[in-house]
């Protein structure tokens, strides 16, 4: 197989031409939890589809489209970038996504709390409190994986920062309001961008960064999808419990009743709360 792809040239999502990589894409389908023969079967499948010049999007699609006829819970978990890109398209969706993302990690979280700042008013998306440090996250939310952000966002949000950490309760004295500043998005940054964070003590998290610690791994370790990567729900279906504020998949996990009012019947909410447990409970059937 690897010898009639050794050649192959395929295109990114940015225009760039690269050569195609069995072993990478072998690696995300066994990372979604597929196990080595169904890594092999979707292979199997999809290589002689391969041509020339085809997009990456459209070899994850067809790679998806097989995984989820082998394990519908796998291919969930490998359609995870592209379930939160379908968060949107307002950018509560996510910020509530990163508030449960860091509940399961201790901390106490509150979105959208507006601060009287040195100088203006100031919406944080996410202010999050653990073992007496508060912490002032601005998350960063793109529905194209293309999108990185650049040096310009930690530069705004570091200003912010500085306008809000601290309160002065008297013209000569102060209060420590927040010990660090946080940028959360769910693609990239740029060198630029992780240059200045570091520069300025600000911490960065994106879809794989840190190397250990990214977004995906914080997901994959708790097990906290958003329900947009479900394979039984429709587009509108998830549309409308986006609508309700549900944003995870184990937001369902006891609450059929859930799916009964974004207009699923017995037998389609059965199959949904299957896909749900198993999911969560990190079965891969």
């Amino acid at each position: 197989m690897k010898d009639t792809l050794d050649h192959l040239v395929v295109t990114k999502a940015s225009g760039e031409k690269v050569l195609f990589s069995v072993g990478k894409l072998r690696l995300s389908l066994l990372k979604s939890g597929a196990d080595e023969e169904q890594a092999d079967e979707v292979l199997r499948q999809l290589v002689p589809e391969l041509t020339p010049g085809i997009s990456t999007k459209k070899i994850y699609r067809k790679a998806f489209a097989i995984l989820k006829q082998i394990s519908s819970t796998a291919a969930a978990r490998y359609s995870l970038k592209q379930g939160i890109m379908q968060l949107g398209p307002s950018g509560f969706p996510f910020e509530k996504f990163v508030a449960e993302i860091l509940r399961a990690q201790g901390y106490l979280t509150e979105i959208g709390v507006f601060i009287d700042g040195h100088c203006v008013r100031h919406e944080i998306d996410v202010l999050a409190v653990k073992d007496g440090k508060r912490v002032m996250i601005e998350c960063k939310y793109h529905n194209l994986k293309r999108n990185k952000s650049d040096v310009k966002i930690p530069m705004y949000i570091h200003s912010r920062f500085k306008d809000v950490e601290k309160v002065w309760p008297s013209e000569n004295e102060f209060e420590i309001r927040f010990h660090e500043v946080w940028v959360m998005t769910n693609t990239r940054f740029t060198e630029d961008a992780i240059r200045f964070a570091s520069c300025m003590q600000m911490k960065l998290v994106g879809w794989d960064y840190p190397h250990k610690g990214g977004l995906k791994d914080i997901v994959d370790s708790y097990r906290l999808y958003p329900l947009t990567t479900l394979t039984t729900l429709t587009k509108a279906e998830k549309q409308r419990l986006l609508d309700q504020k549900i944003v995870l998949c184990s937001e369902l996990l006891h609450h059929e009743e859930l799916l009964h009012r974004a207009g699923l019947n017995e037998e389609r909410a059965t199959r949904v709360m299957k896909e749900v447990e198993d999911l969560c409970n990190g079965r891969y059937a």
